[in-house]
C-alpha cells in the first residue's frame, strides 16, 4: 500500500509542478503585457491517514493565487491619452458585441474592468485600449457643465465645430491711477463676440471728474445704435483707500446690474443683430478686487476675460489628471465630455480573469464601487503613462528552476518506487 501510494503522491507532485509551470510560463509570457497580473501558485496538502502512530502518503494539489491587487510599474507613454492608476482602481470598460449597418459599435451588457490604460481614439471617436475595450466614463453636458452621474456609457468624442459663443460676461480687472497724468492714456480694449462669432472691440475710457469719481464710457466701432460708435457711461466712485465704493448715473445704453456688494453694470451694444446684453463686473463694493484706485500716474490693465468664442474647428483629444476628457478647437477653447471615475472592489484578487487584461466581478470580490479619483482607496490618474505587468522576472525565473527540480524529484520517486514494486514482484520467481 506504502509503494502505491507514494507512487500516486509522486503523480500529484507532478501534476501540481506542471500547474506551477503553467502559471510561470504565463506570467512570462505577458512581462510586456500592459495591465496584465501575474498569477502565483498555491500548494496544498491533502492527508490520507494521519495519526501519531501511522501517517500515509497523500496528495498535492495546487490553487492559482492572482496578484490583482499589486501595483505595476508606471512609466510613460508616447500616447497622450494613455492612462495609468496610482492606487487599487480599475477602469470602467465595455467590450463590443457587433456593429450596425452604419458602423457604429454594439456593446456587451457585461460589466468589465482593467487596468491596461493604453487608450487612443479610433476613427468614431470612443477611447479603445489595446485590447479592444472601450473606456466607460460619466457624460458631461457640454453647454452647461453638468455631469451625467447616473450611469456610465463608452466615451465618444464627435469631431464637430465648436459654435460661436456670444460675449456675455467681461470682467475687468485693472487699476485706475489715484493722481493721473493728464496726457497719459486711460483707455483699453478687449475682443468680443456677437452671436455670429465675429469680433468686436470693446473699448473702455476713464475720466476723472473729481478726487475719488470717475467717468467709465463704454465705446466699440461697430457700435450700430444711433450711428455712434458710443454705448454709454456709469459714473464710478471709489473709497478713499483705493477701493470701488459705488456707481452711479448710467447713460446711454448703460445701466447699473450690480448688488449691494457687486460692482457691474450692464451694456447693450448693437452689432446688426440686436441689443446684446453684457454684464461687465468691476469687482465688488469695498474689496481690493477688479478696479481699484491705488497710487500712480498711469492706467494699468491687468485682465479683462470675457467668455465668448469665435467659432473653431476640431483639432484633437487630450485627457487631464481630474478625469477630464476634453475635446480642443483651433479657437483656443475646450470642451469637457466625460468623466472618469474608478472603479474599487472589496476583494479585487477575487475578480474573474477575461481575456485582454479584463476582469468581471464575482461573489467573492463584492459589488463595483464607483468612486471619484482620490478617494476610497481607488488611486490618481497619470494622464501619458501605462501601467506595466506586475511579473517580476527574475523571481519568476527563480521559482522556474525550483518548480523544474521538484519535477524532476517527483518524477525519480515515481521511478524509484516502480523499481521497489519490480523488486517485490519478483520475490516469488
Amino acid at each position: 500500500m506504502s509503494l502505491f501510494g507514494s507512487m500516486s503522491t509522486a503523480i500529484s507532485g507532478l501534476n501540481a509542478q506542471a500547474a506551477a509551470f503553467s502559471n510561470i510560463s504565463d506570467n512570462m509570457a505577458n512581462s510586456q503585457t500592459v495591465g496584465y497580473k501575474g498569477v502565483t501558485t498555491n500548494f496544498i496538502d491533502y492527508l490520507t491517514t494521519s495519526s501519531a502512530v501511522q501517517n500515509q502518503s497523500g496528495s498535492v494539489a495546487t490553487r492559482p493565487g492572482y496578484q490583482n491587487e499589486v501595483q505595476g510599474t508606471i512609466q510613460q507613454s508616447t500616447d497622450p491619452l494613455a492612462l495609468a492608476i496610482s492606487g487599487q482602481g480599475f477602469f470602467s470598460v465595455s467590450e463590443q458585441t457587433s456593429s450596425n449597418t452604419i458602423g457604429t459599435p454594439q456593446f456587451s451588457n457585461q460589466a468589465y474592468y482593467t487596468r491596461a490604460g493604453d487608450f487612443t481614439a479610433d476613427n468614431n471617436g470612443y477611447l479603445v485600449n489595446s485590447a479592444g475595450e472601450y473606456l466607460n466614463g460619466y457624460a458631461v453636458d457640454p453647454t452647461s457643465g453638468a455631469v451625467n452621474t447616473s450611469r456610465l456609457v463608452p466615451i465618444q468624442v464627435t469631431q464637430t465645430q465648436f459654435a460661436p459663443t456670444p460675449t456675455s460676461l467681461v470682467k475687468l480687472v485693472a487699476n485706475v491711477p489715484a493722481t493721473p497724468i493728464v496726457s497719459s492714456n486711460l483707455s483699453s480694449e478687449t475682443e468680443i463676440y456677437d452671436a455670429a462669432g465675429t469680433g468686436h472691440q470693446l473699448q473702455t475710457s476713464w475720466a476723472q471728474s473729481s478726487a475719488n469719481n470717475w467717468t467709465l464710457t463704454f465705446s466699440s466701432p461697430d457700435n450700430l445704435a444711433g450711428g455712434t460708435p458710443t454705448i454709454g457711461s456709469v459714473g464710478v466712485v471709489f473709497n478713499p483707500n483705493g477701493t470701488l465704493a459705488s456707481l452711479t448715473g448710467a447713460t446711454g445704453a448703460v445701466s447699473v446690474a450690480g448688488t449691494a456688494t457687486d460692482g457691474a453694470v450692464q451694456i447693450s451694444p448693437d452689432f446688426g443683430g440686436g441689443a446684446q446684453p453684457i454684464t461687465v463686473d468691476l469687482g465688488n463694493f469695498n474689496q481690493a478686487t477688479g478696479v481699484t484706485q491705488f497710487a500712480g500716474t498711469n492706467y494699468a490693465l491687468t485682465s479683462a476675460d470675457q467668455n465668448g468664442a469665435a467659432p473653431g474647428s476640431y483639432t484633437g483629444i487630450s485627457a487631464k489628471n481630474d478625469g477630464t476628457i476634453v475635446a480642443n478647437y483651433d479657437n483656443g477653447r475646450s470642451v469637457t465630455i466625460a468623466q472618469v471615475p474608478l472603479i474599487t472592489f472589496a476583494n479585487a484578487n477575487a475578480l474573474q480573469r477575461q481575456n485582454g487584461e479584463a476582469y468581471t466581478a464575482t461573489q467573492s470580490s463584492g459589488v463595483a464601487r464607483v468612486d471619484a479619483l482620490n478617494s476610497n482607496g481607488a488611486g490618481a490618474l497619470v494622464v501619458g503613462s501605462t501601467e506595466s505587468s506586475n511579473v517580476d522576472i527574475a523571481s519568476q525565473l527563480s521559482q522556474l528552476i525550483v518548480a523544474q527540480q521538484a519535477y524532476g524529484a517527483n518524477a525519480k520517486v515515481i521511478s524509484a518506487a516502480n523499481e521497489l514494486m519490480t523488486t517485490t514482484l519478483n520475490i516469488k520467481q
